[in-house]
C-alpha cells in the first residue's frame, strides 16, 4: 500500500501534461475505447461512451459484475468512443484519463486542468465501499434531487434511501427520492457524476474531510460516470443523453392545478370548480386524493361518496377541467370480493414474495395490501391494465404516492429488507434479489408501469404521471413534487432550492405543495406562495386533512385579488413556458434553473453568482429571473442581485445595467456600474420582483381562463433590446396540439425572432418563417418594444404599464405571415 504522502505526489505527477512512467500502475491493457488496469487484486475499467462521457468500474480480478443500469439508457450504456492511447491512460477530444498505483484515477481536460482526481485508495469494509475525490476550496456541488438544505451542497452529506417523511423540515434527510447525479462545478468548469449503485448510498462533500468528498454503498457495483462540460448546460445535455431528458408534457400540466386531501363527495369537487369559474380564477387541473375510493382501495371508487363518478368527470371535462386521481401501487389485499386488482395480481403471481415463497403482506391505507413486483417485465405490464376503466372514464392524469414504498407499523417505514424481487427485464440478468437493491428503484419502476400502461391504453396521448419516490431516469415517465411539506415561511424559502437541484436532477416538470401541505398558513405566507409558484413548472395549491383550506378565495376579495393576478400572469406566459418545456425536452436543461447554468461566468472568481443571491433567485428559461425575498417572512429590505448585462424590470419595463466582469473596466467605471447590481427591495405583500434578460423577445398570449379556451387576440412579442446594440436579441415560440404526440410527425409550429439596433437608433424586429405545419391559434402579432429608460430602484410587483411611460415605448399590430417579416421602429433621436 503507497502511503498518502507518496500517493499525493504520485497523483501530482499525473496531473501535468508530460505523464511520469512511474505514474503507470501494473497490468494495463489499452482497449478501443479506453483502458483496463489490474492492480492488487481488483481491476479498473475506463471507457470513453462519448468525448466528455467516461465510465468507471472496478470490480474484483475474476469478477467482473453484470453490466446493467435501471437508470442509463441502453443505447447510451452500451456507446463507445474512440480514444488516443497515452501512458497510463487515454485521451479523447475534451479529455485526459489516467490511472496510477492503487487505481488513482485522474480526469483532466485538455488544457490539463485537474477536473477530477482520486485522494486516496478506495475503501472497502465487506460489502460497504467508499470512493474518494481531492476538494478544493473552489467546489461547489449541486443535484442529489430534492434534498432539503441550501442549493450548494457543499458541505454536507446525504443518505440515499427513498422514505416517506411526513413533517420534514430543513435537517431531515432521507427524503421521498434519490438521485445519485450530481455536478462539481470548479473555476468556470463543471464535470457531472452518475453513481450508478441502486443500494442505500451515501455522499459526503467535506463535511468529514474539508480536503476530500466521497460516495459510497452499502453494496452493488462501483460503477459511475462522468460527464464533462466546461458549461453546465452541456453537462445537463449529457445527463439528458445517459438517463433520458424530461418528455414534452401536454399543455395543461403547466396550467393552475387545485388539490386537497381530500375533496369529497363528489359534490364539494363540483363547487371548487363551480367556484373557480365564477371567481375568474384561471384553473387547468382538479385534484382526487383516496378519499374518493371506496375503503381506501386503489382503483376503486366509493359509491356513496362519488355515485356519478363517470358523469363527474364527463362534466368536468366539458367546463375545460382536467382530473387527476391517486392511484397508491399498494393492493389491498381483499379476495373473495370481486377486487380486480388483488384478484388478476394472484392469478399472474405479480406480487413481491418473503423468503419463505409467501406473498409479503403490509398494513398501508386500506390495511392489509400486497406490493406488485415491478422488477418483472409481465407484472409492469399488469399493473398498466389496472388504468382501463379510469381511461376510459376520461381520467386525464394519475398519482402514484406512497411508492417508496411506504408501509404503515414497520420500524423502517417500509418493506422488510429480505423482500424477494424476481428480476425478469429486458437488459438484466434474470434473477432474484432481495429489497436491499430494488428499494430506491421501486417507485421510479411504479412510474415506468404506469407511463407505458398509459401508452398502451391512450396512444397517442402524452401520459400525464406524478411520483413522489423515484430514481435517476425517473423523469422519463412522472413529473414530481417534494413530498409532504409543511405551511411554514420557511418551507416557502426552501422551495425554490429544492425545486432548483431537482431541475439539476433531471426533473424539470415538480413542484411543492403550494401553502404547504402540513398545518395551516396564514394568509399572507398563502398569497406570497402562490405569487412564487405561478413562475415554478408545476403550480399545485394542495393541502392536508384537517388543515385551514388553500383554495385562491378562503381569505377574502383583497388577498384573492392579488393571488388572481399572478396566476393570470401564469397563463399568459404560457407561449414562453410551453416554448421553454419543448425546449427541455430536446436540451436537459430544466425549465427552472439556478442563475450559474445561464451564467457561469458571472463572478470575477468563478463561483456561483446563485451564493450572492441566498439560494433565493432563480431563472425561468433563459430570460425570466424571478427574484424573491431570501427570508420570505421578514419584512427588510433586501437586495436582489442581477447578472452582467442589460435587465428590465417585468412589470414597468424599467432598465438596469450590471458591469460585467472583466479587468477591461476601470475601478472608478466598475463601482459606478456596481451601483444598480444589488437592486434594494423593499417586500410589499402583492409584489414579486422579476426581470427580463436584455437581448430577449417573450411570446405572451392574452388571458384565458384554461389552456383548453383559444386567446382572443394577437400574441405579443416583448422586445428587451439589449443596451449593447452589437449583442444578439432573439426569441422563439413553440406551438402545437398540446397533447398528442403529432408534433413528431411535423403537426408542431416553431417561429424564431430576432432584434437589431440601426446606428440612427431605430429597431428593426425580424419574425421568421414558421417552421412545422401546424396552424397555431395566433393570427397576428402585436411586437412591444422596451428600452432607452432606466433606474436605480426595482423589483415593484404591480403590473401597471403604460404605453410611452416606464411600460413599452412603442407598440404595433400586424397580420401574421407564415413566410416571415420585419417590423421596423423610427429612431428616437
Amino acid at each position: 500500500m503507497v502511503s498518502k504522502k507518496l500517493m499525493g505526489f504520485m497523483v501530482a505527477c499525473l496531473a501535468v501534461p508530460a505523464i511520469a512512467a512511474q505514474g503507470q500502475a501494473a497490468d494495463v491493457v489499452s482497449l478501443d475505447h479506453g483502458i483496463r488496469v489490474q492492480d492488487a487484486g481488483q481491476v479498473m475499467e475506463v471507457t470513453a461512451l462519448r468525448d466528455d462521457v467516461v465510465r468507471v468500474r472496478v470490480w474484483p480480478a475474476g469478477k467482473e459484475p453484470e453490466d446493467a443500469s435501471w437508470a442509463v439508457l441502453p443505447e447510451s450504456l452500451h456507446s463507445s468512443s474512440e480514444v488516443t492511447a497515452q501512458k497510463g491512460g487515454f485521451a479523447t477530444a475534451k479529455l485526459r484519463v489516467t490511472v496510477g498505483p492503487d487505481l488513482a484515477l485522474t480526469v483532466l481536460d485538455k488544457e490539463g486542468h485537474v477536473l477530477q482526481q482520486d485522494a486516496e485508495p478506495i475503501e472497502h469494509r465487506g460489502k460497504d465501499f467508499r470512493i474518494y475525490k481531492k476538494l478544493s476550496s473552489d467546489d461547489h456541488f449541486f443535484g442529489l434531487g430534492d434534498k432539503p438544505g441550501p442549493l450548494d451542497r457543499r458541505g454536507e452529506a446525504f443518505t440515499m434511501w427513498n422514505t416517506d417523511h411526513f413533517g420534514w423540515q430543513e435537517s431531515s434527510d432521507p427524503l421521498y427520492k434519490d438521485i445519485p447525479f450530481f455536478l462539481q462545478l470548479r473555476q468556470g468548469r463543471t464535470i457531472g457524476v452518475f453513481f450508478n449503485n441502486t443500494y442505500r448510498s451515501f455522499f459526503d462533500f467535506g463535511r468529514e474531510l474539508p480536503s476530500e468528498y466521497s460516495f459510497g454503498a452499502t453494496d452493488g457495483p462501483i460503477d459511475y460516470f462522468l460527464m464533462y462540460g466546461p458549461t453546465p448546460k452541456q453537462v445537463l445535455a449529457d445527463y439528458a443523453w445517459l438517463t433520458g431528458p424530461t418528455p414534452l408534457p401536454p399543455l395543461w400540466s403547466l396550467g393552475f392545478q387545485q388539490s386537497r386531501y381530500s375533496y369529497s363527495p363528489e359534490s364539494e369537487l363540483m363547487e371548487v370548480a363551480r367556484r373557480m369559474r365564477a371567481d375568474r380564477i384561471p384553473c387547468d387541473v382538479l385534484w382526487l386524493d383516496i378519499d374518493f375510493q371506496k375503503d381506501n382501495m386503489p382503483f376503486t371508487t366509493d359509491p356513496e361518496r362519488f355515485p356519478h363518478f363517470p358523469q363527474m368527470v364527463k362534466q368536468l371535462a366539458a367546463d375545460q377541467y382536467k382530473l387527476v386521481v391517486i392511484t397508491d401501487l399498494h393492493i389491498a389485499r381483499k379476495p373473495g370480493i370481486g377486487y380486480k386488482p388483488y384478484d388478476s395480481g394472484v392469478a399472474g403471481d405479480e406480487f413481491v414474495k418473503l423468503p419463505d415463497g409467501s406473498t409479503y403482506v403490509g398494513d398501508v391505507w386500506p390495511g392489509p395490501a400486497v406490493f406488485p413486483d415491478f422488477t418483472q417485465e409481465r407484472t409492469l405490464q399488469w399493473w398498466g391494465t389496472l388504468f382501463r376503466e379510469f381511461v376510459d372514464d376520461g381520467v386525464a392524469g394519475f398519482w402514484n404516492d406512497m411508492d417508496e414504498p411506504a408501509v404503515f407499523n414497520t420500524p423502517t417505514k417500509t418493506m422488510p429488507d429480505d423482500v424477494q424481487h424476481r428480476i425478469a427485464m429486458p437488459g438484466f440478468a434474470k434473477r432474484t434479489t432481495n429489497h436491499l437493491e430494488i428499494h430506491n428503484v421501486y417507485g421510479m419502476l411504479n412510474s415506468e408501469g404506469t407511463y407505458d400502461g398509459l401508452l398502451a391504453l391512450r396512444p397517442d396521448e402524452r401520459p400525464f404521471v406524478m411520483t413522489r419516490a423515484t430514481f435517476a431516469g425517473g423523469q422519463r415517465y412522472a413529473v414530481t413534487w417534494t413530498g409532504d411539506n409543511s405551511s411554514t415561511w420557511n418551507h416557502l424559502r426552501m422551495t425554490t432550492p429544492q425545486l432548483l437541484n431537482l431541475g439539476l436532477s433531471g426533473f424539470s416538470m415538480a413542484g411543492a405543495d403550494v401553502g404547504g401541505f402540513a398545518g395551516s398558513p396564514p394568509p399572507d405566507l398563502l398569497t406570497k406562495w402562490i405569487e412564487v409558484a405561478a413562475f415554478q413548472p408545476i403550480d399545485r395549491d394542495h393541502s392536508a386533512k384537517g388543515t385551514r383550506r388553500h383554495e385562491v378565495w378562503v381569505d377574502g376579495p383583497v388577498q384573492e385579488a392579488i393571488r388572481r393576478r399572478f396566476i393570470e400572469e401564469r397563463y399568459k406566459l404560457l407561449p414562453y413556458l410551453y416554448t421553454t418545456a419543448e425546449e427541455t425536452s430536446r436540451s436537459g436543461v430544466p425549465l427552472m434553473r439556478p442563475l450559474f447554468v445561464e451564467f457561469p461566468g458571472a463572478t470575477a472568481d468563478g463561483h456561483p453568482i446563485d451564493l450572492d443571491a441566498g439560494d433565493s433567485e432563480f431563472m425561468v428559461g433563459d430570460d425570466l429571473l424571478v427574484a424573491p425575498n431570501p427570508s420570505p417572512e421578514e419584512i427588510a429590505p433586501y437586495e436582489v442581485h442581477l447578472p452582467p448585462g442589460t435587465w428590465y424590470d417585468f412589470w414597468t419595463g424599467e432598465r438596469f445595467e450590471r458591469a460585467a466582469n472583466g479587468e477591461a473596466v476601470d475601478l472608478e467605471q466598475r463601482d459606478k456600474l456596481k451601483a444598480v447590481v444589488a437592486l434594494t427591495v423593499k417586500p410589499v405583500l402583492e409584489q414579486l420582483p422579476v426581470y427580463v434578460r436584455g437581448g430577449s423577445i417573450v411570446p405572451m398570449e392574452p388571458l384565458t381562463q384554461s389552456t383548453e379556451q383559444v386567446p382572443d387576440g394577437p400574441l405579443t412579442l416583448r422586445v428587451y433590446p439589449a443596451a449593447d446594440a452589437a449583442a444578439p436579441c432573439s426569441g422563439e415560440v413553440y406551438s402545437d396540439d398540446g397533447h398528442s404526440f403529432a408534433y413528431r410527425q411535423g403537426e408542431f409550429a416553431r417561429v424564431e425572432f430576432s432584434c437589431a439596433r440601426a446606428k440612427d437608433g431605430s429597431v428593426s424586429v425580424r419574425i421568421g418563417p414558421q417552421m412545422g405545419r401546424f396552424k397555431p391559434w395566433w393570427r397576428s402579432y402585436r411586437i412591444e418594444l422596451y428600452g432607452e429608460r432606466s433606474g436605480h430602484e426595482g423589483g415593484r410587483g404591480d403590473q401597471s404599464k403604460a404605453e410611452g411611460s416606464d411600460g413599452a415605448l412603442m407598440t404595433t399590430t400586424v397580420a401574421a405571415n407564415p413566410a416571415g417579416q420585419t417590423v421596423r421602429f423610427g429612431s428616437k433621436r
